[in-house]
């Protein structure tokens, strides 16, 4: 955040208020079991910050929320909702159908509510929404003491343009603004399902897999090295080291306890719930396509707790790709993976340029 915008933080009046002050709607979700769920389009929203606490989408005759609403669930996990939702019964819903805030107001609100309740629940204490009728938030005020929806305003909307000007520098220096298809890329999307698969080994490929060693967390030394453990949080990224470990090269591939595999584009260590595929030598993009393949391979249900995937399962592991006179097919993988990216950014590329351009307006007046 730019100095400008701490600034008006700082100088802005506060005052306290109660949730039930700010929203007549409280309500918590009802229950609906995962095996109960029937495929559909309605998001279906859980406890938990994986996909912003939407578990899956859902056609069951659900009570629907609607958009412009907040969730907070047992742990005090808070999002706002641009879109209607139906909720399980571990998350609170919170709204005011009397008065329509914008969505800018209630990005400030979700934050204030977030800030309020940061480390009171827990799997011992967990939150329902009737307990937080009394709770508090503190919100930007005006001199007679009413919320300041102007502040907030303007607020959101000029911290949202500093994010989408990040945004957009990104998208340049790292070249993803072009999303624009290249003829092999458009070539190899059109002909997918006519492309020649083979089913090649991991350790034929790339040589026997690499096991990480075990590195206790109190015996970890903070440091810049990005230290990889099993688990999908943070891309099972656990710490950042300066302990002498053995390091990995960038251009490899993980695979963790549980089968599930990671491309990283970094140096890296490793501990010994992590084995480590050594695609150094293969381009970028088809090694992208290789992790992605392995993921398939491995990450099949067979791997957990009571049965970890090592390094020898990995040398074990067979996987399905694109092959041409008998190897594999790199050129082809690397395209469908440049094919893939430009198209999952167009939008967020279309998107930035959209923000920009309402900026610009919006400071021209």
């Amino acid at each position: 955040m730019n100095a400008s915008l701490n600034e008006k933080l700082g100088t802005v009046k506060w005052g306290e208020f109660k949730y039930k002050e700010v929203f007549n709607r409280i309500e918590q979700g009802r229950r609906l079991k995962k095996d109960d769920q029937i495929d559909g389009t309605i998001p279906f929203v859980m406890s938990g910050t994986t996909n912003a606490g939407v578990v899956n989408y859902i056609s069951n005759p659900v009570a629907s929320f609607p958009k412009n609403a907040i969730t907070i669930d047992i742990f005090g996990n808070t999002f706002y909702r641009n879109y209607a939702f139906g909720a399980g019964d571990d998350t609170g819903v919170y709204w005011n159908d009397a008065t329509a805030y914008s969505s800018n107001a209630m990005l400030f609100f979700a934050v204030a509510m977030q800030k309020s309740m940061m480390g009171r629940f827990s799997y011992g204490k967990k939150l329902r929404s009737s307990q937080s009728e009394d709770f508090t938030m503190h919100l930007p005020v005006t001199d007679d003491g009413a919320i300041d929806f102007d502040f907030m305003e303007s607020f959101i909307a000029e911290l949202e343009a500093e994010r989408v000007a990040e945004l957009s520098a990104y998208l340049t220096v790292s070249g993803l603004d072009n999303y624009e298809l290249s003829s092999e890329e458009e070539s190899v999307l059109k002909n997918f399902q006519s492309l020649k698969w083979d089913t090649y080994n991991l350790e034929k490929l790339f040589g026997k897999a690499t096991r990480g060693k075990r590195l206790k967390g109190d015996d970890r030394i903070a440091g810049t090295l990005p230290f990889v453990t099993a688990g999908e949080a943070s891309e099972g990224i656990s710490a950042y080291i300066s302990n002498e470990v053995e390091v990995f090269e960038k251009n490899t591939t993980t695979i963790d306890m549980f089968g599930s595999a990671k491309y990283r584009n970094y140096k890296y260590g490793a501990d010994d719930h992590v084995a480590v595929v050594h695609t150094e030598a293969v381009p970028m993009k088809a090694a992208i396509f290789v992790t992605s393949a392995c993921h398939k391979a491995a990450h099949t249900g067979k791997f957990d707790y009571g049965h970890n995937f090592y390094a020898k399962d990995a040398d074990a592991l067979d996987i399905q790709l694109p092959t041409k006179d008998g190897k594999p097919d790199y050129d082809t993988m690397t395209a469908l993976i440049s094919a893939v990216q430009k198209l999952v950014i167009k939008d967020v590329v279309l998107y930035a340029d959209r923000k920009i351009e309402k900026a610009k307006t919006i400071t021209k007046h």
